[in-house]
């Protein structure tokens, strides 16, 4: 079983992804990294659907989850990718209730990180 929640877009994929970078700045968080799979597969002279990475977080969310397990720092920052798989847009990001389980911690200490699900969910819904 995955351990990856997917979430279709009402959106094509270029929208998606700026959906989710305006998601992310709109909730005070800051997007650390873009990784575009499908520019560096055409880049090697391969294809690739459009597949894109965006790492990103808050000092203010994540410390005090790393601070009451100090391991999940390893997961951070949250990571959500956009991919276009055939005719749909889907994010994909890593459950947060399996990083509760695996992780050993309490709900209520790893909810900041349930930032990811409320960018996926609002970037993908129909407006």
């Amino acid at each position: 079983m995955s351990e990856l929640t997917s979430i279709p877009s009402a959106h094509g994929f270029a929208e998606t992804v700026t959906r989710v970078e305006q998601q992310i700045a709109a909730r005070g968080a800051t997007v650390f990294a873009r990784f575009d799979h499908a520019a560096n597969a055409r880049e090697a002279g391969l294809h690739m659907p459009p597949t894109t990475v965006l790492v990103f977080g808050a000092a203010r969310g994540g410390t005090p989850v790393m601070n009451a397990s100090p391991d999940l720092a390893y997961e951070l920052p949250l990571r959500l990718l956009v991919r276009q798989h055939e005719d749909q847009v889907e994010l994909l990001y890593r459950s947060i209730d399996a990083w509760a389980a695996q992780y050993g911690v309490p709900a209520q200490v790893i909810a900041p990180l349930r930032l990811v699900e409320k960018v996926a969910a609002a970037a993908a819904a129909a407006d």
